[in-house]
Order: structure tokens, then C-alpha cells, then sequence
């Protein structure tokens, strides 16, 4: 398959405010609300929220415009948070979220993580394909911290035997 070139790099607080431009609509398109003084706080302290804890949050772009962002935010020593992977509307199909998935698991791997976690909303239901696809399994007795009403679910990620599939996606070239 013939992809487009994606540039990928770690997000600074420079980024925020050109990060929530691209995040904020996408949670609006899906109805999930906005809480700009709770779970997206991080939106707004970049290198405090990820990049100080020993995480990351990454932005891709194409042609120089910003089009997704995904984050991974450490819980604890053995357990990482996906946050934030969101992609603008006319960019999603090309494989930008297999892509994202698999730099993200592979990164929580090398880091030693051995479990990735990820709250989500039932209206997702594309990405909800994709994590099943990647291996994650609903976690039914969880309930999402997140503290929006649309955050209703809880998957989770091995990683300590986890084999990634073998699926084509676009290289994103940092």
C-alpha cells in the first residue's frame, strides 16, 4: 500500500494551544464534553503532564499540518495510560491509528511498562475496533476515572507476552 509521509515528533508546551486546536473539535465532533479544568488539563501543561512523569505525547503531521496526537501517560512503574489519540476527520482511514497503536505499544514495551490501560466512550466505536484488533480486553469491573459522563469504558493491555499483529500502515518518520 502507497502512504502519504507522516511526520511524527514529542509534543512541548509550545504545541498546547495548536494541540487543542486539533483535539478539542474531534471531542466536540464525537459529543464527549470538554473538562479543560480535569482530564484535559493536560492539554494545557504539555511537558508537566507527560513528558515530566517519563511519558510522552506525540504529534503527527503531514504537508507541515498538525493531523493526530497520541499520549501515553505513566499510572505507576508497571502501568501506562493511552490518552489523546486523536486524528482529524478527513485524515482518519489511511492507517494513521494502526500506525499510532503500534508506536504506541512498542514504545511502552521498550520503557518496561507491562500493561497498557485506556478509558473510552461507547460512540468511538472505530477506535473501540482497533484496540480489539490490537489485542486490548474490555475491563468490565473498571469504571473510567476520566470523569466525563461519555467515558464509559475501560480496556486493557498485556504486554508481558503481547506480539503485535501484522498489519500494513503508514511509517511515520520522526
Amino acid at each position: 500500500m502507497n502512504f502519504p509521509l507522516f511526520h511524527i515528533r514529542v509534543a512541548t508546551d509550545a504545541d498546547a494551544k495548536a494541540v487543542r486546536g486539533l483535539v478539542f473539535p474531534v471531542m466536540e465532533e464525537f459529543g464527549l464534553g470538554l473538562a479543560p479544568a480535569g482530564v484535559d488539563a493536560d492539554l494545557y501543561a504539555i511537558e508537566a503532564s507527560y513528558t515530566a512523569r517519563g511519558g510522552w505525547l506525540e504529534l503527527v503531521s503531514c504537508v507541515g499540518e498538525l493531523i493526530g496526537t497520541v499520549g501515553m501517560y505513566p499510572i505507576d512503574e508497571k502501568v501506562i495510560e493511552l490518552r489523546k489519540m486523536y486524528l482529524r476527520a478527513d485524515m482518519r482511514g489511511a492507517g494513521l491509528g494502526k500506525a499510532l497503536l503500534a508506536r504506541s505499544i512498542r514504545r511502552a514495551r521498550q520503557a518496561g511498562y507491562r500493561e497498557i490501560v485506556l478509558e473510552t466512550a461507547t460512540v468511538l466505536e472505530s477506535a473501540i475496533g482497533l484496540y480489539q484488533r490490537y489485542g486490548f480486553v474490555r475491563d468490565p469491573d473498571d469504571a473510567p476515572a476520566c470523569g466525563k459522563q461519555a467515558c464509559d469504558q475501560v480496556w486493557r493491555l498485556q504486554l508481558e507476552t503481547y506480539q503485535l499483529p501484522q498489519m500494513d500502515y503508514p511509517e511515520l518518520q520522526e
